[in-house]
C-alpha cells in the first residue's frame, strides 16, 4: 500500500521534474545568439545538450525533496496544500489561503524588482544589459512558471531552508519544541543570500566582468525575493511561495512585453 508519506514525496518530486523537463522548452538557438558564442556550432546535438542539461537539475531536486520530505514536520514547515492531496483531502481548500498572500508578495515583488532593473540599468555595463535582456526574453513562460515557480522553491525553500532551519534547531535546542523565531529568520536570510548568489553565473555565461554594480543588482535582487518567499514558506505554507515566485515572473513578463 502507498502511504500518505509516499504520495507527499512522490507529488512533490513530480511537480519538480515538470519545471525540470521544461527546460526541454528552451529554444537554444535563440539563448545562443544571446550569448557572446553566437555564431559558433553546438559541439552536440540540441536534444542530446539539453537533455544533459537537466541531470543536474534532477540529482538536486530528488535531494532537495527528500531533505524537505525528512525534516520540514519536525521543525513546523509544510506544503498544506499538497499534504491535503496526499491524504486525500481537498487540495482547492488547503490551497485558498495561500492564494492571496501569494499574489500580493509576487505582484509586489515583481515591481520592485522592475524598479531595481529601472534604477540600476544606467550603471550597468551596456554589454551587459543588451545581452542580459535579449537572453530574458528568449525564456519561455511555462519554464519560467515550472522551473523557477515550482523546481527552484523545493531547492531553495523546501530543501535548503528546511536544512537550515532543522540543524539550528538540533543543535542550538537540541530538537526540542518548536524551533525559535531567529532560526527561522537566519534560515530565510541564509536560503536567500543563496538563491541571490546562484545567479551569479549568468554574469559568467554572458562574458561580462564582475563589477560592483553588477553583484549588488544580482545578488540583492534575488535575495529580496528570496526574504519574501521565505517568510511566506513559515507563516502560510511552501504554495504561498510559489504563488509569489509564479506571480513575480508574470508581473515581469508582463512588463517586458508592454515595453517591446
Amino acid at each position: 500500500m502507498i502511504t500518505t508519506r509516499t504520495k507527499l514525496f512522490a507529488i512533490l518530486w513530480f511537480a519538480g521534474m515538470a519545471g525540470v523537463l521544461s527546460i526541454l522548452l528552451i529554444d537554444l538557438s535563440a539563448v545562443l545568439a544571446n550569448l557572446p558564442a553566437a555564431g559558433m556550432e553546438m559541439p552536440f546535438h540540441p536534444l542530446l545538450i539539453k537533455l544533459l542539461s537537466i541531470v543536474q537539475p534532477t540529482i538536486l531536486l530528488s535531494i532537495a525533496v527528500f531533505i524537505g520530505f525528512q525534516l520540514a514536520h519536525r521543525v513546523r514547515l509544510s506544503a498544506p496544500a499538497t499534504e491535503a492531496l496526499a491524504r486525500g483531502n481537498s487540495f482547492i481548500a488547503a490551497l485558498k489561503p495561500q492564494v492571496l498572500p501569494g499574489v500580493i508578495a509576487g505582484f509586489i515583488t515583481g515591481v520592485a524588482i522592475l524598479s531595481a532593473w529601472v534604477l540600476f540599468r544606467p550603471i550597468l555595463p551596456t554589454m551587459f544589459v543588451t545581452r542580459a535582456e535579449g537572453l530574458n526574453s528568449s525564456m519561455p513562460l511555462l519554464t519560467r512558471l515550472l522551473y523557477g515557480g515550482i523546481t527552484e522553491e523545493l531547492l531553495l525553500r523546501w530543501g535548503l531552508m528546511t536544512l537550515l532551519l532543522w540543524a539550528a534547531w538540533r543543535i542550538f535546542q537540541r530538537g526540542r519544541g518548536t524551533p525559535r523565531a531567529i532560526f527561522f529568520v537566519s534560515a530565510i536570510v541564509i536560503s536567500s543570500v543563496v538563491f541571490g548568489i546562484g545567479h551569479l553565473p549568468l554574469v559568467k555565461a554572458l562574458e561580462v566582468d564582475f563589477t560592483l554594480p553588477i553583484v549588488a543588482f544580482i545578488v540583492l535582487g534575488n535575495a529580496l525575493f528570496g526574504l519574501i518567499a521565505g517568510y511566506l514558506y513559515w507563516q502560510k505554507g511552501l504554495e504561498a511561495a510559489i504563488i509569489a515566485h509564479m506571480s513575480t515572473h508574470i508581473v515581469i513578463i508582463t512588463a517586458i512585453h508592454l515595453a517591446m
